[in-house]
């Protein structure tokens, strides 16, 4: 028996259309955005795909993704759970700030490491910013030490794994065909830690905005089919313009 996954980074933001970090700022889809999500859920329908349960992360764009998807295949009565574990990783400071721009002050190299290496978190958003999620409500039910002010990859994959042991994997090995909608670092945490991807290789993966994931897992959740649906070129080409993003104007 396999199991059937599939991952949907959201469509793309007014902030991915500015080329700004976004992070947990919470920015709407752009019109592009909206027909990237609508455009998802026609391409699992040719799949012939039915979800049983959906999991998206706290923040609009995902949800909104979500929405547009499900509704594209009639299954917006499927249950939804929300969760913070599935947020964009926290980019600080950064939040906000043209990506091309930061790299014309900081220089590509640095960028890249913020913006794709493992292990160095972006310079930490100051507790007292209005942006800080402290100050939002949709966190208040965490603990001081579980609402951050920058993360890295590997502290994305640290509050990640959980979230997948205790409700994703569940839900598969009951037999439920599962989507996930959520953000470009959320994604790239969980499949490295279904691909066992090292600390090294994470650096280069790229995942496009609004093209749906595929993945057929084994009985130990291990994949033995992935692959993402539509044209395998624009799947590439898109994946191909994100890793551009930080580059210098």
């Amino acid at each position: 028996m396999t199991h059937t996954l599939v991952l949907l980074r959201h469509g793309e933001s007014q902030w991915n259309r500015e080329n700004r970090f976004t992070g947990w700022v919470d920015v709407p889809l752009s019109e592009r955005g909206v027909e990237e999500a609508r455009a998802a859920g026609r391409l699992l329908r040719a799949e012939g795909l039915a979800f049983d349960r959906a999991f998206t992360s706290l923040l609009r764009r995902a949800i909104e993704t979500l929405h547009l998807t499900l509704s594209e295949l009639d299954e917006l009565w499927i249950p939804v759970e929300k969760s913070w574990r599935l947020n964009e990783r926290m980019y600080g400071a950064l939040q906000g700030l043209d990506k091309a721009e930061t790299a014309a002050r900081h220089g590509e190299a640095q960028v890249k490491l913020w913006r794709r290496s493992y292990d160095v978190p972006p310079p930490p958003l100051p507790a007292d910013a209005p942006g800080h999620p402290s100050h939002d409500r949709r966190y208040a039910s965490l603990r001081a030490d579980e609402v951050p002010a920058s993360e890295s990859l590997r502290d994305t994959v640290a509050r990640m794994v959980p979230y997948w042991e205790s409700h994703l994997a569940p839900a598969l090995r009951r037999g439920e065909t599962v989507l996930v909608a959520a953000h470009g670092n959320s994604l790239r945490a969980l499949v490295k830690h279904l691909e066992s991807i090292d600390d090294d290789a994470i650096v280069e993966l790229n995942i496009p905005t609004g093209i749906p994931r595929l993945y057929r897992l084994d009985s130990s959740l291990r994949p033995v089919e992935r692959r993402y649906l539509g044209d395998e070129h624009a799947a590439r080409a898109a994946a191909e313009a994100v890793a551009r993003q930080g580059a210098a104007r």
